[in-house]
């Protein structure tokens, strides 16, 4: 069972990704304040640096990321913004528990999220491989 008291690991999101998902938070806070204020305390609590500072095995928009989660299988998911989301594709909107987890995120860093139902997980980064536009 996770630690509900773990810190959170450090996390790192350039400047473009900062600002867009800051917009973003800004659009659902009406209709999702709960995520919206997630999504918030993760940006508030990021190191923010310019997008070329950015080291490749960071976690940002459009990276693919494998993990393993609680049951330890290794999966793997893209981060995109909610009108690209496509969970038969694989593709995780930053706006769900789950994405707003994961950004920022390295690999060999764990951090627990709580899913919609109120459960708690541990999901930790394995890979990340970035969009080609960002390699």
């Amino acid at each position: 069972m996770p630690n509900k008291t773990a810190r959170k690991p450090k996390i790192v999101i350039s400047r473009s990704d900062h600002d867009r998902l800051l917009g973003l938070a800004d659009v659902i806070e009406d209709r999702e304040p709960a995520l919206a204020d997630v999504l918030i305390t993760e940006l508030e609590r990021a190191r923010i640096v310019e997008d070329s500072k950015l080291p490749e095995n960071v976690v940002r928009m459009g990276s693919t990321i494998t993990y393993t989660a609680d049951d330890g299988e290794p999966q793997t998911a893209t981060l995109v913004f909610p009108g690209d989301a496509d969970i038969a594709a694989g593709k995780i909107s930053i706006t769900t528990p789950f994405g707003t987890a994961l950004i920022g995120l390295s690999p060999g860093q764990s951090i627990d999220w709580m899913a919609r139902n109120g459960k708690t997980h541990r999901l930790t980064v394995t890979e990340v491989h970035q969009p080609a536009e960002h390699a």
